[in-house]
């Protein structure tokens, strides 16, 4: 049962024990059972090289847009956010989102930048990758009013069961990082086990956050069947159970992510 590595920065892996060679941090993850990764983008400079590694790659999804804490010298318009989404290698629009606990003082232009990358969301109708922190309310609330009809997902979630279920109830999945493996994060081993299981989805968020057993080192999307092992006990189920939903999931979610065998990688 093969699972997905829902949101990873592949171009920026520590591919030193690949020896450079980022082919074989993938074969890693796929002799660990992860079939597909969606390569994130966090700024419009990556988008360009994140589409080379999804033409070259037959395993990988990529993403367009703009991370909240991004310093820019100027801003995208959402003409250009669109001109990057449209194109067919895109499956998602992000990550972009709400991030009040590094840059409060940056909230307005935060939300503008969200709003934008909505409505470029609502434009090219394909979902959004959401990075929310402490901006609970707001978030929800922009998606109340701007988010597009392909709906989205709420990436490495850290929040709390409420704000799970009402953007679960927008349309929205939950998307759980290794975080949940850390020792002071019972609010999001709540979310992990409560939420309904056809919500969920599961990601390394890697170079970042390595899972329990890993803590210390780089993370790679190989960790993501520690994320999946962790939940599936938290929530009493076996992991192929879990996989497969969270597969399924995964390309109900990305329209525009087609499934391909893991043999051609």
């Amino acid at each position: 049962m093969y699972l997905i590595d829902s949101h990873c920065h592949l171009d920026r892996l520590d591919l030193t024990p690949y020896k450079g060679d980022l082919n074989q941090a993938l074969n890693a993850a796929h002799d660990r059972g992860v079939s597909h990764f969606l390569a994130v983008s966090v700024t419009l400079d990556d988008v360009a090289g994140l589409k080379d590694l999804a033409r070259q790659y037959p395993s990988v999804f990529a993403s367009a847009g703009v991370h909240p804490l991004q310093d820019l010298p100027h801003e995208p318009t959402i003409e250009e956010l669109v001109k990057e989404a449209e194109d067919e290698l895109i499956v998602a629009v992000g990550e972009t989102g709400l991030d009040y606990h590094y840059a409060p003082d940056t909230k307005d232009l935060q939300k503008e930048r969200f709003k934008r990358h909505l409505l470029a969301a609502q434009k090219v109708n394909k979902p959004v990758i959401i990075h929310t922190r402490d901006a609970k309310e707001d978030t929800l609330d922009m998606l109340e009013q701007y988010g597009p009809d392909a709906g989205g997902v709420l990436h490495c979630f850290t929040e709390d069961l409420d704000m799970a279920r009402r953007g679960i109830a927008l349309g929205y999945y939950v998307s759980i990082s290794g975080i949940v493996t850390f020792r002071n994060a019972d609010q999001v081993r709540e979310v992990a086990a409560k939420i309904p299981l056809d919500s969920l989805l599961v990601e390394t968020d890697s170079p970042y956050l390595a899972p329990v057993p890993h803590r210390g080192k780089k993370c790679e999307p190989q960790y993501v069947r520690d994320v999946a092992e962790f939940i599936a006990a938290q929530r009493g189920i076996s992991y192929d159970e879990l996989a497969m939903q969270t597969t399924a999931n995964f390309f109900r979610l990305f329209k525009g992510a087609v499934p391909k065998a893991v043999a051609e990688q």
